[in-house]
């Protein structure tokens, strides 16, 4: 068929650029029919508040720019004629937020305007808006951000500025010119506006990506594995897979972009990266650091390499690690097969089949028998958001100990998406001790803020606390084996309590972390809130679990004769890795399909990369590999 009509993007030819036919055109009516259902659309009036606010955001911060301006020394009209802009990025910028997400904004500055204003004066201005709820900093984060609740709508205001001495409203991120003289952290936060309007500029066409984009985004949010900082992917990760997957099919509907994303994805040659356009080196004059596996030893690390299309091309997924990488892979085979049956079902189903199945929630809180519960504790609202946040920043790095320490025993280190915040209101120090433990009453937490107001001076207070999981994979004992085997976890547990306390804004008195491993039984009620039932034996309280400070951490390993009969099951309850290890039929397929003169990923990472010229332009021929996966055209 001709292609003149179709817009080509990308680094390789598509695929296949033949028009839909009946089932994806039934498909892709229930799959927005569902998306509806799901409430994935914000309202038209939430819609004016949003912009309404941004319009407010705007004038902000062109008066913190005028305000640090005198402050510098500055004349009132350089001052004035300084400037200042906003970008938004994210989710909000692609077209695919809903009710309740948040806006992704970022704060262009001119030159002489420094990062520390932006965290006193900005700041500042923010917490005297009418409508302001709660505000939080974190100016040592990789990327900086101020997070911020104004009239209900969450705010991620990032920081950058330009080497000019004003920003005009005319401003253009897309010139790379702009980056010359900035530092790292600069680069980074303009690369997020940077990389969402360059996503929109190469898909072929936009309203497709966006409703396969936003399919994706809830699937991913239901299933639990939406978090880059945990491991998984984020949200431009996501929406550089979909991209790809647009490319290289220009003229599919939405259901059929969803089908081959999971289909494709669930076979793809890791770590053979995804790129959505050739990688640039940039102009001679500004040589900045882009991704490179066969320079920089970092870069060849990298498990599930998902490149950004904006100079200097980065790697948006260096935090994957080898449990997270397994789940996501076995998710996709997951989806692969239930988008199968929805798209054989719309051959005959006008409506365009069930889509619902493809959406439901996790089981995170049944698929392990042991879990590490990670808790931390604060006094006082702000205190408690940037401990909790540092101490979320770095469970990848427990997660990683974990992998390495349990290399001969563990199979799975799978840390939980998002955190459980609790408060307690305590009358004395010894309620402030049960509530940094997470054994705070029930009595303590059905208590309100007035109740300890005016009672200081006796030691009330509120503690707040949140708490992450990470449930545990224990292999198998081998056939025969009768050895008794123990999982000690005591060093990673212990080196990671270490690291977070080295923050330079950690305080003993105000700050505290207790990490218990307890069984699926023991897990508390709250966690089962807006996921599948729990099991009957797991509705149960805490018992008097110790500390890891109090206790060697010891596990018993799963298949032991020793197991205890608090247990619901003797059977592995998580199948990632079974399902990990067994190809499937459309795998084997693939796999028979695929190019043997292109170079394979193998086990080690560092030297499973094709040249430069076989990543940017592979041959797209029946049964070869596009990007590191094998595809069919008739597909």
């Amino acid at each position: 068929m001709a292609t003149n009509s179709v817009k080509l993007l990308g680094v390789t030819p598509p695929i296949s650029t033949e028009p839909p036919k009946l089932p994806e055109i039934n498909a892709t009516k229930g799959l927005m029919e569902e998306l509806r259902k799901q409430k994935t659309f914000e309202s038209k009036e939430e819609g004016r508040l949003r912009e309404k606010l941004l319009g407010s955001i705007l004038s902000l911060v062109k008066q913190f720019v005028y305000r640090a301006s005198i402050a510098k020394g500055l004349s009132e009209q350089a001052s004035r004629e300084a400037g200042g802009k906003i970008f938004t990025f994210g989710s909000y910028r692609l077209g695919v937020h809903g009710p309740g997400s948040d806006i992704d904004c970022l704060c262009v500055v001119p030159k002489h305007v420094m990062r520390e204003d932006f965290f006193t004066i900005f700041e500042g201005m923010l917490r005297t808006l009418p409508d302001m709820g709660e505000i939080a900093s974190v100016p040592n984060a990789y990327v900086p951000l101020i997070t911020a609740v104004i009239a209900g709508v969450d705010f991620d205001f990032t920081f950058a500025r330009v080497m000019a001495p004003t920003v005009p409203d005319d401003l253009d991120l897309s010139d790379d010119s702009i980056l010359r003289g900035m530092d790292d952290q600069n680069q980074r936060s303009l690369n997020g506006s940077r990389v969402t309007d360059l996503i929109l500029h190469l898909v072929p066409n936009v309203d497709v990506f966006r409703d396969a984009l936003r399919a994706i985004k809830l699937w991913a949010k239901r299933r639990a594995i939406y978090s880059n900082v945990n491991g998984f992917l984020g949200g431009v990760a996501w929406a550089m897979l979909t991209a790809r997957i647009c490319q290289l099919y220009p003229s599919a509907q939405a259901a059929g972009i969803v089908g081959r994303f999971f289909a494709i994805f669930s076979a793809w040659l890791w770590p053979q990266p995804v790129i959505l356009k050739k990688i640039e080196n940039g102009p001679p004059s500004m040589q900045l650091k882009v991704w490179n596996p066969l320079i920089y030893p970092g870069d060849r690390a990298h498990l599930m390499p998902i490149i950004t299309p904006a100079y200097p091309s980065m790697c948006s997924t260096h935090n994957v690690m080898h449990s997270t990488k397994s789940i996501m892979t076995a998710e996709f085979r997951k989806a692969a097969v239930i988008v199968d049956k929805i798209m054989v079902k719309s051959s005959n189903d006008p409506a365009g089949g069930d889509w619902s199945e493809l959406f439901e929630k996790h089981d995170f809180f049944q698929s392990y028998r042991y879990y590490l519960q990670i808790m931390s504790s604060a006094s006082g609202f702000e205190t408690h958001k940037k401990w909790s946040g540092t101490v979320e920043s770095k469970l990848r790095q427990l997660v990683m100990k974990l992998e390495n320490a349990g290399e001969a025993m563990l199979d799975i280190a799978h840390p939980f998406v998002k955190g459980f915040e609790q408060v307690a209101y305590c009358l004395n120090e010894d309620e402030v001790r049960m509530a940094a433990q997470g054994e705070a009453t029930e009595e303590m937490k059905a208590r309100s803020k007035e109740s300890i107001e005016g009672k200081e001076a006796e030691g009330a207070r509120a503690i707040w606390t949140m708490t992450f999981y990470i449930g545990l994979e224990v292999k198998p004992k081998q056939p025969g084996d009768k050895t008794k085997r123990k999982l000690d976890i005591s060093y990673p547990t212990n080196d990671f309590m270490k690291q977070v306390k080295m923050i330079d804004t950690f305080e003993e008195a105000t700050m505290g972390i207790v990490i218990r491993h307890i069984k699926n039984v023991d897990l508390p009620e709250y966690v089962f809130e807006g996921s599948a039932k729990a099991p009957p034996k797991v509705l149960k309280r805490i018992r008097s679990t110790k500390t890891l400070k109090q206790r060697t951490r010891v596990l018993p390993a799963q298949g032991d004769s020793t197991e205890s009969s608090e247990q619901p099951t003797k059977k592995r309850l998580s199948s990632y890795v079974s399902e990990t290890s067994t190809p499937t039929a459309f795998q084997s397929q693939v796999q028979a399909m695929v190019d043997p003169s292109l170079p394979q990923p193998t086990a080690d990472a560092a030297s499973s990369y094709a040249s430069a010229e076989q990543i940017g332009t592979p041959p797209i021929l029946a049964g070869t590999v596009t990007d590191g996966v094998a595809v069919d055209r008739a597909t």
